[in-house]
């Protein structure tokens, strides 16, 4: 009886343990998440940091998209653009040049033939670069997915993705909350070069050649 005791006290104090760790990291997070850039204060109003941080915070509210669209996803990014939702107070400049753009939205279904329009343009955007994925055309090739030989099933087969947006098509409300989502991927990620599918590798996976 005394030994089960013992290990009912024992087992209550390592889960109790468990859920304050999990709790200290919570608030780690949220505070990376908030405050990039407030580490340390020092008595002379000294803010010390690191240059990613720096960075990842300026990056923050100067988000310039670059819009991929080919069908009804597009109309509801159309619509964040009006006065109801009003995107600008995100920092958002639309851009209609890859070589100005940070972030770039895929909205609709990309067919094979697309496919190296939307990887030269993702090349063709300066480093650091992002990419939302809109709708379930984009991320899963769709209704015309599973009969359409030409469609392809995620752009992430070409293009690193870093935030998925599902719906057909996805309200405007769930596209500001993807925003926000990659605003706060941002704010504590380590800079690094993502690599895109080459234009030799597209040919090879597309399994036919395509005219440059």
């Amino acid at each position: 009886m005394a030994k089960r005791s013992v290990g009912m006290v024992l087992a209550e104090y390592f889960d109790n343990q468990k859920k304050r760790e999990e709790k200290d990291d919570i608030e780690t997070v949220m505070n990376l998440v908030e405050f990039p850039l407030l580490n340390q204060k020092t008595p002379n109003s000294i803010i010390s940091t690191t240059s990613n941080d720096l960075s990842n915070w300026s990056r923050l509210s100067s988000l310039w998209p670059l819009l991929y669209g080919t069908s009804c996803c597009f109309i509801e990014f159309a619509s964040l653009i009006g006065s109801r939702f009003d995107f600008d107070r995100y920092g958002l400049v639309p851009r209609s040049s890859p070589r100005q753009a940070d972030l770039i939205f895929t909205a609709g279904t990309v067919t094979m033939k697309m496919a190296p329009s939307l990887v030269r343009l993702y090349e063709q955007m300066p480093e650091p670069k992002y990419v939302i994925a809109m709708g379930a055309c984009t991320i899963t090739g769709g209704c015309s997915g599973t009969v359409s030989y030409s469609t392809v099933r995620g752009v992430d087969k070409f293009i690193p993705v870093d935030v998925y947006l599902p719906g057909c098509p996805p309200k405007p409300e769930a596209i500001i909350d993807a925003i926000t989502k990659l605003r706060k991927k941002i704010s504590r990620k380590i800079f690094q070069s993502k690599r895109s599918v080459s234009s030799y590798e597209l040919v090879n996976q597309a399994g036919f050649l395509c005219a440059e």
